[in-house]
């Protein structure tokens, strides 16, 4: 029975280990025991973290992932609204960061509940920290989609980011993730893939994307969380007119406008629209007069 106290409840959301149970925060095992309600991605996982760290939930144990969480959000809403205190955990990190939690939080917020956070151990921090690359400015892209063609679209996206970018990938995708990121960043583009963060087998292999996604088509398995260097800053001096093409046509291919792209590229540049514009069109111009391939002149 959930306590009904005339006051709103408290939502909180629990790191879980991403590997190594002894990396719990202690406080976690505190709410796990207290809780009113404890609700789980996975409910024999954490029942393995709860006999790992020798302790027993107390309180009703519901899951809460992806194929039921719009439909138990409202009922744990409700709970929270009774004055319960609901535990949330993941399977590994942060609830939220691509796992269950974003809708309850905008749900609980919504409805004025107290939302706070038992912090732990995290692979997007824990592989930035290990990856050898600027840390100063970064952000998390998360997973990229499945089909080829619109993983690629996002990768141009985000082709002429300059911060640190921390992806997260499942094992049997990671060599043809890291041919399209040589691909759309260039194969120089310096990486890392960090493996089984804090378990026995952890490994950080660094390098070129090229070079990576050569290593990654042998086979990699575990939990993978790739960083990515971010584009060089490039003055107007650097970019020749073969690059500003390429730009603009990331973005067009991304689903800008021809016009937008443009404008967009002669403004990260520091260049007149015109130079692009007339660089876009002698491009064109080459492409159009170039003999076809496999045929020269008769």
């Amino acid at each position: 029975m959930v306590p009904v106290t005339g006051t709103t409840g408290t939502l909180v959301l629990a790191g879980t280990p991403i590997g190594d149970v002894a990396d719990a925060p202690p406080r976690l095992a505190a709410e796990l025991e207290t809780a009113d309600i404890v609700a789980a991605e996975d409910t024999r996982r954490l029942r393995r973290l709860t006999q790992a760290l020798g302790i027993h939930t107390t309180g009703r144990v519901v899951s809460y992932f992806e194929g039921n969480e719009s439909a138990r959000t409202p009922e744990l809403v409700e709970a929270l609204t009774g004055g319960a205190r609901v535990l949330l955990v993941t399977d590994a990190g942060m609830p939220s960061v691509s796992d269950p939690g974003y809708r309850l939080v905008a749900a609980a917020v919504e409805k004025d509940i107290k939302v706070t956070a038992v912090p732990g151990p995290s692979a997007v921090l824990t592989a930035l920290a290990l990856s050898a690359l600027p840390v100063d400015r970064f952000c998390f892209e998360g997973f990229l989609p499945r089909k080829a063609g619109e993983r690629l679209g996002r990768l141009r996206e985000v082709a002429d980011e300059r911060r640190t970018m921390v992806f997260f990938e499942a094992p049997h995708r990671l060599d043809d993730t890291l041919a399209a990121m040589a691909e759309v960043f260039g194969g120089d583009r310096r990486a890392a893939v960090c493996r089984e963060l804090t378990k026995t087998y952890e490994e950080v292999k660094r390098g070129p994307l090229g070079e990576l996604a050569v290593w990654a088509a042998e086979g990699v398995r575990g939990e993978i969380t790739v960083v990515v260097e971010g584009a060089a800053e490039s003055g107007p001096q650097e970019l020749d007119a073969e690059e500003l093409v390429r730009r603009v046509r990331v973005r067009e291919e991304a689903g800008e406008r021809r016009k937008e792209a443009i404008a967009a590229v002669a403004a990260d540049a520091g260049l007149p629209k015109r130079e692009v514009f007339d660089a876009v069109v002698a491009a064109k111009n080459a492409e159009r007069t170039a003999p076809a391939k496999g045929k020269g002149p008769s």
